[in-house]
């Protein structure tokens, strides 16, 4: 397996070692250009941007007494109970999924939990209740949503 070179037969040959490290070395260039790959990739990474925390609910008198709003794009449900605003987050507390209304409750389609229009739970596998969330009014009457404390 040497190198062979004659006038009437100009074939190269190349030996079982050359072959070997050429292999081997062709190997480590391409994982290492995978590795490179990877670092550029991680080092690229941009997280997606937090969700507000904050929701201005408009005017307070847009949710009149016995009344419930559902905001989908909090989620959560706003109640009007003898003028006083209350809220709780529409996030089931077993895994997270957006509950729906059904009936005079919620009821979660992801699990089967069920809670009363107020939050309260009925039936699990849900632990806890939804969770109230804080709901403030300024002086000029305007409601803002806080999701976290």
């Amino acid at each position: 397996m040497t190198l062979v070179c004659s006038e009437m037969n100009k074939t190269a040959r190349i030996s079982r070692r050359d072959f070997i490290k050429i292999s081997t070395d062709a190997l480590f260039w391409l994982s290492g250009l995978l590795a490179l790959g990877g670092l550029v990739r991680y080092f690229g990474y941009l997280p997606e941007p937090e969700a507000p925390t904050e929701f201005e609910l408009g005017d307070a008198a847009g949710y009149p007494a016995g009344s419930h709003t559902i905001r989908e794009d909090i989620p959560a449900v706003i109640q009007n109970k003898a003028g006083k605003i209350i809220a709780h987050s529409l996030v089931c507390t077993h895994l997270g999924c957006t509950v729906e209304e059904k009936g005079d409750g919620f009821a979660c389609p992801c699990h089967g939990s069920r809670f009363e229009a107020d939050g309260a739970l009925l039936e699990g596998p849900a632990q806890r209740p939804l969770k109230a969330l804080r709901v403030e009014t300024s002086v000029n009457q305007t409601l803002t949503l806080y999701t976290r404390d």
